[in-house]
C-alpha cells in the first residue's frame, strides 16, 4: 500500500519530489534517455494538462506511455487515428440488446477507448476534424456526449496525442485554436550513439523488466489539487504574463523582432499553463515556491505551438523556438 501524502506543504513537496524521481527511475527501466520528454510528460499529467508529442515513428512513444500507466497503476488505451475513423469509434456507440427481465429490446452504450485514464492518440493529424473534435471535447470537458446522454470520464484523465512531422500528405493538421488546448508541445529527438546502442542491446536480447507501481489514482488526484495551492510570487506572475503578452505582435510593448517575425501570439491559456507547469516543476524538485527558473524551463514546450511565424521569419530561417529564446533573454 502506498503511503499517504503528508499534510504540511514542505513534507508534501518532499513526498512528491521523491515519487517523481521514483517514477522516472521506473520508466528508465524500459525507455532509454529522453529525460526532458519524461519530465515534461509528468509535469503535464500532474498539472492536469495534455500533450502533443511530435516525433518520427520508432522512438518508443507507445512504450513510454504504457510504462507511465504501469508506474501510476492507471488504465491505458491506444487509438490509431486513420482517415476513416469515426467519432463513435473513440467515444463509444449504442447497441441494441435484449433485456432478459422484460424480454424487450433496449439501447445500451458501449464505452469506447477514450474511457481510460491515459489515452495515446497516435497520429491525430491523420483523422478528419470531426473525429479530432470528439477527442478534444473529452479533453476539455472530461465527459462524452452520446445520444443525448453525458458520460463522465474517469479521473485522472491524460491525453498524449502524437504527430508525425515527416509525412504530411493526406493529413488534417490541428488548427492553432485546437492546439491551444494542449498544455505542452514536446519534440522527441533521435537518441545519440550511446543511447541507440543501449536500445538495440536491450530490445534484441531476452530481457524481462518488472515495473513497480509508485502512486495510486487517489494520490495523483490529490497531487493535482496540491499543485494549485502552491503560491505564485507576484514578480514571477508579472514576468510570466509579460512574457506571454509580448508574443502578440499587436501589443505596444512587444519587441520589434516579435512584430517583424510573428503573425500571431499566445493567448491567456499559455500564461495559465506556464504558471501551473512551474508550480508542478517546483514541487517535483522539492520546493513549495516557484522561481523564474521554472518559467524558463517550460517556456518552449508551452509557447512553441501557440505562436505563428510569418514569411519574414521563414526567409531568415527562424522558427518559433528561436523567437521564444529571444524573449527569454529579455527577461
Amino acid at each position: 500500500m502506498n503511503s499517504p501524502i503528508p499534510e504540511t506543504p514542505e513534507k508534501a513537496a518532499a513526498f512528491f519530489s521523491e515519487s517523481f524521481q521514483n517514477i522516472k527511475n521506473e520508466i528508465a527501466k524500459t525507455v532509454v534517455g529522453q529525460k526532458d520528454v519524461v519530465d515534461q510528460l509528468l509535469i503535464s499529467l500532474f498539472s492536469r494538462g495534455h500533450c502533443v508529442l511530435v516525433g518520427v515513428p520508432g522512438l518508443a512513444k507507445t512504450l513510454l506511455i504504457q510504462t507511465l500507466a504501469q508506474t501510476l497503476n492507471l488504465s491505458f488505451s491506444r487509438i490509431q487515428f486513420t482517415p476513416d475513423l469515426m467519432p463513435g469509434d473513440i467515444t463509444g456507440t449504442e447497441v441494441i440488446e435484449d433485456d432478459k427481465e422484460t424480454g424487450k429490446k433496449a439501447f445500451k452504450f458501449i464505452k469506447g477507448p477514450l474511457f481510460a485514464n491515459i489515452v495515446l492518440a497516435d497520429e491525430i493529424n491523420r483523422t478528419p476534424p470531426k473525429t479530432q473534435a470528439a477527442l478534444l471535447e473529452g479533453m476539455q470537458e472530461y465527459n462524452v456526449t452520446a445520444s443525448g446522454q453525458t458520460f463522465r470520464l474517469d479521473r485522472p484523465f491524460f491525453v498524449l496525442a502524437t504527430q508525425n512531422p515527416i509525412e504530411q500528405e493526406g493529413t488534417y493538421p490541428l488548427p492553432e485554436a485546437q492546439l491551444d488546448r494542449f498544455m505542452f508541445n514536446i519534440w522527441l529527438d533521435y537518441p545519440d550513439l550511446e543511447e541507440e546502442k543501449q536500445i538495440v542491446s536491450q530490445t534484441t536480447s531476452p530481457r524481462k523488466v518488472k515495473i513497480e507501481s509508485i502512486l495510486e489514482k487517489e494520490q495523483i488526484i490529490e497531487i493535482q489539487e496540491m499543485v494549485r495551492e502552491v503560491p505564485l510570487p507576484e514578480h514571477v506572475l508579472h514576468k510570466t504574463v509579460s512574457l506571454v503578452s509580448e508574443t502578440r505582435p499587436e501589443n505596444p510593448r512587444a519587441p520589434d523582432f516579435v512584430k517583424k517575425y510573428l503573425s500571431w501570439g499566445a493567448g491567456p491559456r499559455a500564461s495559465q499553463y506556464l504558471a501551473l507547469g512551474a508550480k508542478t516543476r517546483a514541487l517535483s524538485l522539492g520546493r513549495y515556491n516557484v522561481e523564474m527558473d521554472d518559467i524558463h524551463a517550460l517556456a518552449v514546450p508551452v509557447l512553441r505551438h501557440r505562436i505563428v511565424t510569418n514569411y519574414a521569419a521563414e526567409a531568415e530561417g527562424l522558427n518559433t523556438v528561436d523567437i521564444i529564446q529571444k524573449l527569454l533573454k529579455r527577461l
